[in-house]
């Protein structure tokens, strides 16, 4: 069959074959808040664009993931040393920026709080490197919902490797970006057929609002 980015009929065809079930969302979710600093959403850095959108998007879901007692957990990168050499050689420009703690930062318009961990990743997935895992089996959590930059790149590695970990991802579709229109559409894709379940940030927001009023409790959704 003709394949086709934007074809309805290659979701299809894939359903077909067994791609794409739905996951839902668990008993306990927490929030991953993937890179959101400087260095990608200034359009001046060599890895950044702009994405005001999707940071408006981001802020209603951490509004509503802290309204409904949902752990929030956020990442930058960093930790890139002498023997990083693949990294500088693959991606020079990113590998540059990373290694500017001033663009590493989160937004201050996150309004992180003390008891919101920031981790320090050496790669693109939040899971590489990092303490991420002992985390979230210390707060018992089994659905992620990932929000963040880049859809192509830290978005895609994060999911995979929730998915590897036998969480459920959720992914609110407006609340991810990236630089490239192309790349963000087809990972998306990805992510939805291979590794969790892509949707609006509206149905994200309508539940976690019956989850604060319901104190905690909702199920599959």
């Amino acid at each position: 069959m003709e394949h086709s980015l934007s074809n309805d009929a290659l979701r299809e065809w894939y359903r077909e074959r067994g791609f794409g079930g739905r996951v839902g969302f668990g008993q306990s979710p927490a929030l991953l808040v993937i890179d959101i600093a400087r260095g990608w959403l200034d359009p001046s850095t060599s890895i950044g664009s702009d994405q005001k959108d999707m940071l408006e998007n981001i802020l209603a879901v951490l509004r509503a993931a802290r309204s409904a007692d949902v752990p929030v957990i956020f990442t930058t990168m960093g930790g890139l040393g002498d023997s990083d050499e693949v990294f500088d050689l693959k991606l020079p420009g990113s590998a540059a920026d990373v290694r500017n703690p001033e663009l590493m930062q989160l937004e201050p318009i996150l309004e992180r709080s003390p008891s919101e961990p920031v981790l320090v990743k050496p790669r693109q997935s939040a899971f590489f490197g990092t303490r991420l895992v002992g985390q979230l089996i210390g707060l018992g959590v089994d659905t992620a919902i990932v929000v963040g930059s880049s859809t192509s790149g830290c978005i895609r590695s994060t999911c995979e490797d929730a998915f590897n970990n036998n969480l459920r991802v959720i992914v609110p579709r407006e609340a991810v970006g990236d630089r490239s229109v192309s790349a963000h559409e087809a990972n998306l894709f990805d992510i939805d057929n291979r590794f969790g379940d892509v949707m609006p940030v509206g149905e994200v927001l309508g539940w976690l609002a019956a989850r604060q009023t319901s104190g905690g409790g909702a199920g599959d959704g």
